[in-house]
C-alpha cells in the first residue's frame, strides 16, 4: 500500500511540467510543487518537529493549503485542518487536544499563538520558511499504518472529535473514488470545497494520482466559483449541496459559459430534488455524482453517477451504491441485518474506516464496533444494493410515537418556489412529546411568503403529523458548518433549553 509521497511522486515521474495548482497569478507545476513540500519537510525537521507530532493549519484554500496537507504527512508528521469557521474556544480546543507545535495560518491567530511553540503565517513567513530550506526525501521512515492527519468534526453535531486517519485510510479511500468516478490527466478540477474537509481535501490526491490541475478557490462564492470555470474551463468540481445551489442561483440569474464541465459532484448533506433540477438547468454539460460517507471513512462510502437522469425516478433519494473495496451494512441496534427496505443503521466496513478518535477511548467504542463504523445514520437498502438515506439519528423527530424523518419534510418545502434553504428539526411539545418544526430562509423576490402559506404547501403532500407546527423565515442564509451543511443544533437548540431531549 502507498503513502501520501507516493502520489506526488508519480506525478513528478509521468508530468513534471505539466501545472498542478492554480492559485490567483501563481501556477505551480508538478515538480515545483513536490520541491516546496520536500522544503517544508526539511523545515520541520530544522525546526525541532519531530516524525508523529502535529502540524496544524487554519487558512483558505491555496497551494500553501495543499503543499501542507501532503508535504507534513508525507514528511512523517501529523496535519491538523482546522476550520475557519470555528469560533475561537472550539480553535483553542482542537489545538490543545492535538497538542499541536506549530501553525500555519494565513490570519491574525490572536489566542491560538498561545497553544503552540511556533506560528508560521502565510504567506511572507511560509515563504521565508521555504526559501531557507534544503530539500528532504519524502516518504521516509513512514508506511501504510502511520498516522496521517487528525480532522476535527463537531460542527453539526456537538463536542469536537479527533478523528485519525492513516496514510491507508486516506489512499484506500482515493483509490475506492478514483475506481468510480471517471478522473482524466486532462482535468481542471475546482477546489471549492474547503480543504480542511476531508470531501474538500479527498480530490487533491486523485488529482496528483491521475496528473490533473486543481484551482483553488480560496472561500467559496457562486459568482467566483462561476468566474474561474469559465476563465480555467474547469471539467469539474465538488462541493456540498448549499454550494450547489447558491451556483444553480447565480448561473440561471447571471450566465457564464461552463460547457467545459464534464461533472459535478456533491456530498455531505442530502439534496432535494428542486435543487438538483436547478443545477442540471443550470449546467447541462455536467453529469451530477452524489457521494455519501464521512470524515470517520476518510470520507466515502457510495457514489450514484449520472444523478440528473434519476432527478424524475424515486432512485433520485438514494445515495448510490458503496464504492468498489466498502462494505455498507443495515443494522439493528442489537447488530442482526435489517431486511431489504428496512430502516436500520448504517454501518461500514473497508481500508477506509479511521483508526479511531484521537484520546477518546469510549467514543471509539462506541462507533467501531467488529470492524465496522456505526454511522448514527438511519438508512435502508433496496435489493439492488442502492442506499436510502432517511435522517441522521439525532434529527429524526419521534412525535406521538411516530418517525418522521427531517428530510422528507424539507424534500417537500423545496419544491415551493420561494424556498432557497429548508431545515427541518424537532421542537419539544407538551402533547406528542416532540413536533414538527422548519426554518426557512425564502428565495431573493419572495420575501413575501409567510409561514401559514408553506405550512398550507406542505399539508398537501404530507400526512398531518409530518407537517411542521410552526416555520421560522430568516432573511439571511441558515447557519452552516465550515463545510456548508445547516447547523441543525444552532436551530434546534434554543427550542430546547432548559429541557432534555434525550436519544432516540
Amino acid at each position: 500500500m502507498n503513502t501520501i509521497a507516493d502520489p506526488l511522486k508519480h506525478a513528478c515521474r509521468m508530468a513534471p511540467d505539466r501545472v498542478a495548482t492554480v492559485c490567483g497569478e501563481i501556477r505551480l507545476t508538478f515538480s515545483e510543487l513536490a520541491r516546496r513540500c520536500r522544503r517544508l519537510g526539511a523545515a520541520l525537521a530544522r525546526g525541532g518537529v519531530a516524525p508523529g507530532d502535529r502540524v496544524a493549519i487554519w487558512a483558505d484554500n491555496g497551494h500553501p493549503y495543499v503543499e501542507a496537507y501532503v508535504g507534513v504527512p508525507a514528511a512523517g508528521r501529523v496535519i491538523v485542518p482546522l476550520n475557519t469557521r470555528h469560533a475561537e474556544p472550539e480553535l483553542v480546543y482542537a489545538l490543545q487536544d492535538a497538542g499541536a507545535r506549530w501553525l500555519l495560518t494565513d490570519r491574525d491567530p490572536g489566542k491560538l499563538a498561545g497553544c503552540v511553540e511556533r506560528v508560521i503565517r502565510i504567506p511572507d513567513e511560509y515563504e521565508a520558511l521555504l526559501a531557507d530550506a534544503d530539500e528532504a526525501e519524502l516518504g521516509v521512515g513512514i508506511d501504510e499504518t502511520t498516522l496521517a492527519g487528525l480532522f476535527y468534526t463537531g460542527g453539526t453535531t456537538g463536542a469536537s472529535k479527533g478523528v485519525m486517519l492513516t496514510h491507508r485510510n486516506l489512499i484506500a479511500n482515493t483509490f475506492h473514488w478514483m475506481a468510480h468516478v471517471p478522473h482524466r490527466p486532462t482535468d481542471t478540477m475546482l477546489v471549492m470545497a474547503p480543504l480542511f474537509h476531508a470531501a474538500g481535501s479527498n480530490g487533491v490526491l486523485a488529482n496528483l494520482w491521475t496528473l490533473g490541475t486543481q484551482v483553488m478557490l480560496p472561500s467559496f462564492a457562486p459568482g467566483a466559483a462561476l468566474d474561474l470555470i469559465e476563465a480555467e474551463r474547469v471539467t469539474a468540481t465538488l462541493g456540498v449541496p448549499t454550494m450547489l445551489s447558491a451556483i444553480a442561483e447565480e448561473q440561471l440569474a447571471r450566465p457564464r459559459e461552463t460547457g467545459t464541465m464534464r461533472w459535478v459532484a456533491h456530498g455531505g448533506s442530502p439534496i432535494a430534488s428542486e435543487v438538483l433540477r436547478r443545477v442540471h438547468r443550470a449546467i447541462p454539460s455536467a453529469e451530477l455524482i452524489e457521494v455519501y460517507g464521512a470524515t470517520e471513512l476518510s470520507p466515502l462510502a457510495t457514489v450514484q453517477r449520472h444523478e440528473e437522469g434519476w432527478i424524475e425516478h424515486a432512485r433520485v433519494r438514494s445515495c448510490g451504491q458503496p464504492l468498489p473495496g466498502v462494505e455498507i451494512r443495515i443494522l439493528q441496534p442489537d447488530g442482526s441485518p435489517a431486511p431489504p427496505g428496512e430502516v436500520g443503521e448504517v454501518t461500514v466496513r473497508g481500508a477506509n474506516v479511521m483508526r479511531g478518535y484521537w484520546k477518546k477511548e469510549e467514543e471509539t467504542a462506541s462507533v467501531l464496533r467488529d470492524g465496522a463504523y456505526w454511522t448514527g445514520d438511519l438508512g435502508r437498502m433496496d435489493e439492488e444494493g442502492f442506499l436510502f438515506l432517511v435522517d441522521r439519528s439525532k434529527d429524526m423527530i419521534v412525535s406521538g410515537g411516530e418517525n418522521v424523518y427531517s428530510t422528507e419534510v424539507e424534500e417537500v418545502l423545496y419544491r415551493h418556489p420561494a424556498v432557497l434553504e429548508a431545515a427541518v428539526f424537532a421542537v419539544p411539545d407538551e402533547k406528542w412529546g416532540e413536533a414538527v418544526w422548519a426554518a426557512v430562509h425564502p428565495r431573493e423576490g419572495h420575501g413575501g411568503v409567510d409561514a401559514t402559506e408553506l405550512i398550507a404547501f406542505c399539508r398537501e403532500s404530507l400526512g398531518g403529523y409530518k407537517v411542521p407546527k410552526g416555520i421560522d423565515l430568516y432573511d439571511e442564509p441558515l447557519p452552516k458548518s465550515g463545510p456548508g451543511k445547516f447547523l441543525k443544533r444552532k436551530l434546534r437548540d434554543p427550542y430546547w433549553e432548559g429541557r432534555d431531549r434525550g436519544v432516540h
